[in-house]
């Protein structure tokens, strides 16, 4: 469980002289695969993961169902329990989050210091196959569009990388985790 009660994959594993592990973000669009290689990343790195997702409170999940995209208003409580979230892991989290804009990755920044975060990229078609094809998620493909126009790709001032979704997840996982090991 997180500091707030939310289930984990595993709980953190100890690293006696070892550095710790980064806190990461795995940020995208929708259906850019922020679970899947979340997950596995976290995994890999012997730390919880976190999908943000189980954080949006009822109705910003009703309105998002409905296809009706987020305002900055009814994004802030949200990104503020993910921030809380991050900041209550001082032994590394891997979290799936949107964080489409640089405001809410200075956000999360600001919450905990030191945050990382791998940016999965890929073409409009291949994440809108994707979220067509998947129907386990509440996000419907009709709000890719609007996700699209949102992003803010890092900038080479932040702390992360941009990984292709074109790469099988696996893949993208052991590349990031490579990456923020050796950061």
């Amino acid at each position: 469980m997180t500091a707030t009660g939310h289930p984990t994959t595993r709980a953190a594993a100890s690293r006696p002289g070892r550095a710790a592990v980064p806190r990461v973000v795995v940020m995208g669009v929708a259906g850019c695969g922020k679970s899947t290689v979340g997950s596995t990343l976290a995994r890999l790195l012997g730390v919880p993961f976190l999908d943000s997702d189980a954080l949006h409170p009822p109705a910003n999940v009703a309105r998002m169902s409905r296809g009706v995209p987020l305002t900055d208003d009814e994004r802030a409580p949200w990104l503020a329990a993910v921030g809380a979230e991050i900041a209550a892991a001082p032994d590394g989290l891997v979290v799936a989050c949107s964080a489409l804009r640089r405001r809410y990755r200075d956000a999360l920044r600001t919450a905990a210091p030191g945050t990382v975060f791998v940016h999965l990229t890929g073409t409009r078609d291949l994440l809108a196959a994707r979220m067509t094809a998947r129907l386990d998620r509440f996000m419907p493909p009709a709000l890719l569009d609007s996700q699209l126009a949102t992003l803010e790709p890092l900038e080479t001032d932040e702390r992360g990388w941009s990984l292709s979704v074109t790469w099988p997840p696996d893949e993208l996982a052991a590349s990031a985790a490579e990456r923020v090991l050796t950061a």
